[in-house]
């Protein structure tokens, strides 16, 4: 089977499924920390070079307080938790802004946990005009020059973005980096996570037809 050498995660749908199960809103992203564990040992063991995930963007701090602070520290945890794996770990964002947790800031620089090995990326406060905010003062550079003036230049192309809850759309996920990435959608939300979520979405990549544009 071709794996992907890097997987963007997309893990959407925590707030419906608070609603489904009787909960109020913020209290999903704490269901949606073991999944990300799960998630994060099943690609390593595929042999998946990379992963990034979607934490929070700078749209979603227009949300109420409670849920802010919520999926804020949902993010916390989870950075934490994927700290005590083998893990080269970057947190990337907006570390700015007062909505970027402070907890965080010792990993917006990449370090390794354990043996090492697969990048783990963690997206904090995103936001893709943050990202590209610098590209204004380099349009005459070339090609290899702009790449590198991106917020999120030690992020390489993403292969394969899956997304939980059903929402056919990227959100403002790494804009460069996603340009010929292929796009699985999963109905079921995020903390209701399976591995054959992943089993299933790699078997559907071994089946596309890869070219970027060639």
């Amino acid at each position: 089977m071709r794996i992907p050498n890097h997987i963007g995660i997309i893990p959407d749908g925590n707030r419906r499924w608070s609603i489904n199960n009787g909960l109020p809103k913020d209290k999903g992203y704490t269901y949606g920390l073991d999944p990300g564990l799960s998630l994060y040992k099943l690609c390593k063991n595929a042999g998946v070079k990379e992963i990034t995930y979607f934490g929070f963007t700078t749209d979603n701090t227009k949300r109420p307080a409670i849920q802010r602070e919520a999926f804020a520290k949902a993010c916390v945890d989870a950075v934490k938790l994927l700290s005590t794996q083998d893990a080269d770990l970057l947190v990337v964002g907006n570390s700015d802004s007062p909505m970027f947790p402070k907890e965080l800031l010792p990993f917006t620089s990449r370090k390794t946990f354990g043996k090492g090995g697969i990048r783990i990326n963690f997206l904090v406060n995103y936001g893709w005009e943050w990202d590209l905010s610098n590209l204004d003062q380099n349009k005459s550079s070339k090609r290899s020059n702009i790449l590198n003036c991106i917020k999120t230049k030690d992020i390489s192309r993403v292969d394969l973005i899956i997304r939980w809850g059903g929402r056919m759309r990227l959100s403002g996920f790494l804009p460069i980096q996603s340009i010929y990435s292929d796009f699985y959608a999963i109905d079921d939300f995020w903390p209701d996570f399976k591995p054959e979520h992943l089993t299933n979405a790699l078997n559907w990549y071994d089946k596309q037809d890869v070219t970027l544009g060639g």
